[in-house]
């Protein structure tokens, strides 16, 4: 007797192994979760501690006595609006930047013919193995020379453009028909008005995972902005949080609610993006 003949609650009866498999692989996975997740935990409610549940011993999980003193004194002990001022201008502008960029070139590379096409391609690709430590101290000095440094557009050009971007949307442009923007070249329509109009609308799920990476990646970027810029008035958090242990006497708590604070964009990014990312694995372009 076939599978497909018999009944449908025999079909999707467990047999013991199998049964046993599943429960494992969901033992395992919520352990993988936990780890993950625990350093969160800890750093949210350690921001809800007074110090002296910060330094108790044994060290508590759980607060003894919740506070949200932290998350006012925050505000008072570091220039904080300030520096998620920054954070906003140079993570936002480097993801507007970069993703029209990218895909400007993406474009080219994807849906146009022209001399050297291949060889840009894989040019692009080779800075991908290029460590970024290496481009650090030339980056500095053009900068210095065009007096660019503790500057917004010191901190935002360099980031201008990626090869990450340029290889992911490239690779989603690829995927759509031909079809589509021939029948549109026959209508009288421009380069532009395809890339505009045609491509980019197909494009929403990669441009909203490259965007939210870009975001994400130059959020959390702790190196570039402190090296390009001096002065606490152009640090992003993740500058000013560092620095916080060596300006002031360390209060744990403070810095938790400040690191806190500081994902709240990226939590809100990730949520309103969540949806794009199942879409984009599957780039098919076709809707």
């Amino acid at each position: 007797m076939s599978t497909s003949s018999l009944p449908v609650y025999l079909r999707h009866q467990r047999t013991p192994l199998r049964l046993t498999l599943t429960i494992i692989g969901w033992v395992v996975i919520s352990l993988i979760a936990l780890f993950v997740v625990f350093p969160f935990v800890w750093m949210i409610l350690t921001s809800f501690k007074t110090e002296k549940d910060v330094f108790a011993l044994p060290a508590q999980l759980w607060p003894a006595h919740w506070s949200f003193l932290s998350y006012s004194e925050i505000w008072k002990e570091l220039p904080f609006a300030r520096l998620f001022l920054n954070s906003v201008i140079f993570a936002g502008g480097v993801t507007v930047i970069s993703v029209v960029f990218d895909s400007f070139a993406a474009y080219a590379l994807a849906r146009l013919d022209f001399p050297g096409k291949n060889i840009a391609f894989y040019l692009v690709i080779a800075t991908l193995m290029v460590p970024y430590q290496i481009t650090l101290i030339p980056l500095f000095q053009e900068l210095f020379n065009l007096q660019w440094l503790d500057s917004y557009q010191g901190l935002i050009v360099p980031r201008a453009t990626s090869a990450f971007g340029i290889f992911l949307l490239r690779q989603f442009f690829v995927s759509i028909p031909r079809d589509l923007d021939s029948a549109a070249r026959i209508d009288g329509a421009s380069e532009f008005r395809i890339y505009a109009q045609i491509m980019m609308p197909l494009a929403k799920p990669a441009i909203a995972t490259l965007a939210v990476f870009q975001f994400m990646n130059n959020w959390n970027d702790f190196l570039w902005p402190l090296v390009v810029t001096s002065s606490t008035d152009m640090r992003t958090i993740p500058a000013g949080l560092t620095l916080f242990g060596g300006q002031y006497v360390v209060d744990y708590a403070v810095l938790m609610a400040g690191a806190t604070i500081s994902l709240l964009p990226l939590g809100l990014a990730f949520f309103f993006a969540q949806r794009y990312f199942v879409q984009g694995i599957a780039t098919t372009g076709i809707k």
